[in-house]
């Protein structure tokens, strides 16, 4: 079981666009019940996110609609919440940084 860093961030982002909640809810659930203990592990269950420098990884949410970029503690099974944007928002983001 993952633990993530913070729902309240999904939250605050599907009350402000609400196309994305179900999307997001449904990323969190799989999130949550993984056992995500390397990027392969990740891939397994999700093969179209992007893997990362630094335990980085990119979900596409809702057909590529949205971006999630997340970095992992693998170790503690912890995911971190760095940005969730549109596409075009993450067009203009480090993800490598951010």
């Amino acid at each position: 079981m993952e633990r993530i860093f913070a729902k309240s961030t999904l939250r605050e982002y599907w009350e402000k666009y609400p196309n994305s909640e179900q999307y997001l809810k449904t990323w969190y659930d799989t999130a949550m019940s993984s056992e995500w203990n390397n990027p392969n592990a990740v891939k397994q269950t999700y093969a179209n996110a992007s893997i990362l420098k630094d335990s980085r990884v990119v979900f596409n949410i809702k057909g590529n609609s949205y971006r999630l970029v997340t970095k992992f503690n693998f170790k503690k099974k912890w995911i971190f919440i760095r940005f969730i944007g549109t596409h075009n928002e993450y067009d203009n983001i480090n993800a490598n940084t951010i």
